[in-house]
């Protein structure tokens, strides 16, 4: 399995984590149970396996993050942009925008993301 790839379970339990890191392991527990209506073992299950995955860390029953939020967006969009577009993001932009309109800032926002990457 690709080192940062999350099935959206995961990427939900995941953002919990970056959202409130370093958390205790029980604080967490209450947090799945909350937000994610897992119960104990399902939390410790999935947590086990994305530490033997190396994406978290789990030392003293503080639970942290060994990759970066952005990291794993870069991965799930590439993977997202390859699967569905073939790679092009003009087809994605295509696709995504449709009919709908933007604003002027997202326009030059769009416009010095693409300046920058062409650099």
């Amino acid at each position: 399995m690709e080192p940062y790839k999350l099935f959206d379970a995961e990427y939900k339990f995941v953002s919990l984590i970056w959202e409130h890191e370093p958390v205790n392991s029980t604080e967490l527990v209450k947090l799945c149970h909350g937000k994610l209506g897992w119960k104990k073992s399902t939390t410790y299950t999935v947590l086990r396996k994305l530490c033997d995955r190396g994406i978290l860390q789990n030392e003293n029953a503080v639970v942290s993050a060994l990759i970066k939020r952005e990291a794993a967006q870069r991965h799930e969009s590439e993977a997202l942009l390859d699967k569905a577009f073939d790679g092009s993001l003009p087809k994605f932009l295509t696709a995504f925008l449709g009919s709908r309109q933007i604003s002027a800032e997202e326009a030059e926002q769009l416009k010095r993301i693409i300046e920058e990457a062409t650099k």
